[in-house]
């Protein structure tokens, strides 16, 4: 046999929130690096990462959360999910030991009918203990018999290397989806856009942050520090109140969570500063949609 066939797939990430996605997201783009790419949107996936080995191109991708269409933009989010699961070549679920194992049923049955391979994996396990991690294994063995299972701390970075082995075993024979290109600025900002919307989410109830969206103006790469301008737009004046907060400490908090995130995600000293402006419609917008990625 000559060369080694190339290797090129799509990952799809699924979970709940707080078991660790973007933990385990990061670990495991930013540890095998040759080159690391992103693209905020495309018609099939959201696109968190790809990651290039000399004979492999691995795709990650991410899957909004299941929800009750109101309008639009979750329309369309709905839609990503639907087609993300429908097209992934494999999948990659994320579990942790804390939460109820059968907290998802609907995924689980959607799991279960999938053709392709689903790697599973049960973050967390630095915080549990061996007879419990035993027995989540045996629970989602009996409940995805086909699946892959892996116990790992992404945290701690424990297995890292054998889910990575896996997923480049079960990719297709393939050329690659996009050029094997370097990080540019504009990689940049949609990682700087993503750090400060994830913020947004933890740091604000129920509604708000699906009302917000966030966009980098400036982002001016200095040998010593990137400059980022971010705006977080808004549908409301009163939602404005709240995203600032009294005396301005609401945003200063989210940005300073921000922009420690970017310092070590770019390993870069920052300065970022933060503006929200009103955007009534940007959820119904055809064209601010586009703008933000959201439709084609």
């Amino acid at each position: 046999m000559g060369a080694q066939q190339h290797k090129a797939g799509f990952v799809n990430i699924i979970g709940n929130p707080n078991v660790g996605k973007s933990t385990l997201m990061n670990a495991l783009v930013g540890e095998k690096l040759s080159i690391v790419t992103s693209k905020a949107q495309t018609t099939r996936h959201r696109i968190m990462g790809i990651v290039n080995g000399e004979d492999y191109q691995i795709v990650y991708s991410d899957t909004p959360g299941i929800l009750k269409p109101n309008y639009r933009l979750q329309q369309n989010m709905l839609n990503f999910v639907d087609e993300a699961i429908g097209d992934a070549d494999v999948i990659l679920y994320v579990t942790d030991t804390v939460e109820q194992a059968d907290k998802n049923v609907e995924y689980v049955a959607k799991l279960q009918k999938l053709e392709c391979p689903v790697i599973l994996v049960i973050n967390k396990i630095d915080i549990s203990n061996q007879e419990k991690v035993t027995e989540l294994m045996a629970w989602w063995k009996e409940k995805l018999p086909k699946a892959t299972i892996f116990p790992a701390s992404a945290l701690e970075k424990f297995n890292l290397d054998n889910i990575f082995d896996a997923i480049v075993d079960a990719i297709p024979v393939a050329p690659a989806w996009y050029d094997k290109d370097v990080f540019t600025v504009q990689n940049l900002r949609f990682f700087a856009s993503e750090i400060l919307r994830e913020k947004i989410f933890l740091n604000y109830n129920d509604e708000l942050p699906y009302s917000c969206q966030v966009e980098i103006e400036e982002f001016k790469e200095g040998r010593e520090r990137y400059d980022i301008k971010a705006v977080i737009y808004v549908m409301r004046d009163s939602q404005k109140g709240i995203i600032i907060g009294k005396g301005g400490a609401a945003l200063k908090k989210v940005g300073t969570e921000a922009r420690l995130d970017m310092e070590d995600f770019f390993q870069k000293k920052v300065f970022l500063s933060t503006f929200v402006k009103v955007d009534p419609d940007w959820r119904e917008n055809r064209k601010e949609l586009k703008r933000f990625g959201y439709e084609f």
